[in-house]
C-alpha cells in the first residue's frame, strides 16, 4: 500500500524522531575489516550488523553504496537484503547506485530498488532527462536525489560547465537544480551536493529553495562543516541528509570497531545539529 505521505514528510518525520540530520553511509570494502573479521561474506555480514547496532538510535538515515555489494557477487546481493532488513523500519534507506538509463530500463531500475529491494530514495544520474529519471518519481512517498554537484574534484569536469539556459548564463549543475525544483511535482525530488563545495552548495540553495539536499563529502573528503552547520540551522533551510562512511566506518581497526564507530557517530551528530536546528521541526535538540 502506498503511504499517503511525500518523501520530503517521512524524511522530515524520521529526522524529527531522531533529532539529526546524520546519515551513515555502508561502502564496506572487505580490505578494511577490523581484525579478528574475515573477508567473507560472514565477515562483512557481522560488521554490518555491529555498525547498524552501535549507531541506529544516533542517526535518521543509512545510505548502502551498492558498487560495495554488487562488487561481492551473488554474496552481495544476499547481503544487500540482509542489510535492508537489518535497518529500523523508523529511519530513511537510501539505495546510492546512481541508476539510470532510457525510459524502459529506467523503470526497472527503479522497481528494482523500491519494490524489489525496499528502498526509501535512491540517488539518480539525471543526464538522460525527464523521461529517464520520471520512472523513480511515480510514487510519491519515494525519493530521489539526483547527482547535481557532486563531492570528487573531476566533478568539474562535466558539472562547472557554463550553460545557456532560460536567458541566463549558469554552470550545468544549476541547471540541474533549476529543472530538478520543477519536476518536484510529488515532493520527491532532492539534489546530491558536495560538502566539499560551500558556494556551490549556496548556489543550489538559491536556485532550488526547499528542495532536500543529500550532503556527502563530510569527514574523510575534507567538506566545510561550518557551512553543513549554517545549513542545518537556518530557520528556513531544506531538510539536509548529511552522509558519512568511512569516518565512521573505519574509527577503529581493532576489536573496540564498533565503540569506536559509535563515538564517532557521536562526535559527528554533536558537532553538525547540536542545538541547532530542531526547533523549526518540532524535535527534540540533542545534549
Amino acid at each position: 500500500m502506498v503511504s499517503a505521505q511525500t518523501f520530503r514528510d517521512r524524511l522530515r518525520a524520521a529526522q524529527r524522531r531522531a533529532g539529526t540530520s546524520l546519515c551513515v553511509g555502508i561502502d564496506v570494502d572487505p580490505r578494511r575489516l577490523p581484525a579478528g573479521l574475515s573477508p567473507d561474506r560472514s565477515g562483512i555480514e557481522r560488521f554490518i550488523a555491529g555498525i547498524v547496532e552501535a549507531t541506529s538510535d544516533l542517526v535518521s538515515a543509512y545510505k548502502p553504496n551498492l558498487a560495495f555489494f554488487e562488487a561481492l557477487g551473488k554474496d552481495g546481493w544476499d547481503l544487500i537484503e540482509s542489510t535492508r532488513r537489518r535497518i529500523p523500519s523508523n529511519l530513511i534507506t537510501i539505495a546510492d547506485g546512481k541508476r539510470n538509463d532510457i525510459g524502459s530500463t529506467a523503470e526497472r531500475y527503479a522497481t528494482a530498488l523500491f519494490e524489489v529491494w525496499g528502498f526509501d530514495a535512491a540517488t539518480v544520474n539525471p543526464y538522460p532527462g525527464l523521461d529517464g529519471v520520471a520512472p523513480f518519481l511515480a510514487n510519491p512517498d519515494r525519493g530521489v536525489f539526483l547527482l547535481c554537484k557532486t563531492s570528487n574534484p573531476g566533478s568539474a569536469d562535466f558539472q562547472d560547465i557554463q550553460c545557456e539556459f532560460q536567458g541566463q548564463r549558469m554552470p550545468l549543475y544549476e541547471v540541474v537544480a533549476r529543472r530538478a525544483l520543477s519536476w518536484n511535482q510529488r515532493e520527491n525530488v532532492g539534489l546530491v551536493v558536495g560538502a566539499t563545495y560551500p558556494e556551490e552548495l549556496a548556489r543550489v540553495c538559491d536556485a532550488a529553495p526547499g528542495l532536500p539536499l543529500l550532503l556527502p563529502g563530510i569527514g574523510t573528503q575534507g567538506g566545510d562543516v561550518e557551512a553543513v552547520q549554517r545549513l542545518i540551522g537556518a530557520s528556513d533551510g531544506p531538510p539536509v541528509v548529511v552522509s558519512v562512511s568511512r569516518q565512521i566506518l573505519y574509527a577503529s581497526s581493532g576489536d573496540d570497531w564498533a565503540a569506536a564507530a559509535r563515538r564517532e557517530t557521536e562526535a559527528l551528530r554533536t558537532a553538525l545539529d547540536g542545538r541547532r536546528g530542531w526547533a523549526k521541526l518540532g524535535g527534540r535538540a540533542v545534549s
